[in-house]
């Protein structure tokens, strides 16, 4: 692939070893020699630094463990890498976990974006004579779909759709999107949002429903699925969505959102029974004989749970020619491959702590 020149070359990426941010690394270090990355990440649960196993070794590459609430530190990160560009992951991002504890995704998801703007109104706009241009910099703000709330039957989420957050996740981001998008029509900060659909590929934690499922059908365990399996998602490969998040980066408007769909609805209960049949043929069937899809349980619904989503990628691809390359099929199958060539990751992800998570929420359903 030719590689894209940017001005952007000194990039904070927060949440950099979790699930997209980890693979943003790797595919933007790979692509991109001329940027230097700084990855502050907290190394919660879902942050892990196996999923960047290598990484150190490349000198443009530096990781500061800390949390994008301390104002000190960023403040810090920001004056001695003279960063240019966020791209800004981190966040609580489960919503299972925001209906037992939504204290935690209220601090990281707006008092976390709330101290990153302000550094960066601090680096680019307060100090401007000895900071970088504000005309070459960026802060990227990546959000989610769900913002937007549920969609019945028939249409899609656009950029123009009003906000509806049904969790106390999806909360949390709305309001850190509404903070992005002032500090914008206030201070002119050089700010994009983008709301992207349903991820999935390598390094994602299995608390999620596609790994989750892989894990347990390979160990022969139940696949709860929630309700009656028909909640519609649109699925979108990770590598796909890091290129679309190069392509703002590069070309989108400031102040602009856009709207990142993999142009893949697809109703829970398929997911589950595609792995499962991608399973039994890469790993043969169960040990009694059987074929994965008998593993599948229905438990109760969770609370607040939107019904479908849908995004209308239209914006995006019309204004700055970006769309998805991987189809869903392909997709899955690269990701179920993955998981089945790293066991050994999982095995160091899934550990007392995800277990007594995973009875807390499944075991007694």
């Amino acid at each position: 692939r030719q590689q894209r020149r940017f001005n952007l070359k000194h990039v904070l990426i927060t949440g950099g070893c979790g699930f997209i941010g980890s693979n943003f690394v790797r595919h933007t270090l790979e692509n991109y020699p001329d940027y230097k990355i700084v990855n502050l990440d907290k190394l919660t649960y879902a942050g892990n630094p196996g999923n960047l196993t290598g990484v150190e070794k490349n000198s443009n590459y530096r990781f500061v463990k800390g949390d994008i609430a301390d104002a000190a530190l960023v403040g810090k990160i920001f004056a001695e890498e003279k960063i240019d560009t966020v791209v800004h992951f981190a966040a609580e991002s489960h919503v299972d976990r925001s209906i037992t504890g939504p204290a935690e995704f209220v601090r990281t998801n707006i008092v976390g974006t709330f101290t990153l703007l302000e550094a960066a109104r601090e680096a680019w706009l307060n100090n401007a004579k000895t900071g970088p241009s504000k005309n070459t910099c960026r802060f990227l703000h990546v959000s989610t779909d769900e913002v937007y709330g549920s969609l019945g039957e028939t249409g899609a989420f656009q950029e123009t759709t009003p906000y509806d957050p049904r969790s106390p996740y999806s909360a949390s981001k709305a309001s850190s999107d509404h903070l992005v998008s002032a500090y914008f029509h206030t201070y002119g900060l050089p700010t994009l949002i983008t709301n992207c659909s349903n991820n999935y590929g390598p390094y994602q934690f299995p608390e999620k429903l596609i790994p989750l499922v892989i894990n347990n059908a390979l160990q022969g365990k139940a696949l709860p699925v929630y309700g009656d399996g028909k909640n519609v998602r649109d699925w979108l490969y990770v590598i796909d969505h890091c290129e679309a998040i190069l392509t703002v980066l590069q070309k989108g408007r400031i102040g602009e959102t856009y709207n990142i769909g993999g142009n893949s609805e697809k109703q829970n209960i398929e997911i589950v029974n595609l792995i499962c049949d991608i399973l039994d043929e890469k790993a043969g069937s169960l040990p009694n004989g059987e074929k994965r899809r008998s593993l599948i349980t229905y438990v109760k619904d969770r609370a607040g749970h939107d019904r479908r989503y849908a995004i209308d990628a239209a914006k995006i691809r019309t204004e700055l020619g970006w769309s998805p390359s991987v189809n869903f099929a392909d997709g899955m199958r690269r990701t179920v491959e993955w998981y089945l060539d790293h066991k050994a990751w999982i095995a160091s992800v899934t550990d007392g702590s995800y277990r007594e998570y995973y009875e807390k929420m499944y075991g007694e359903k």
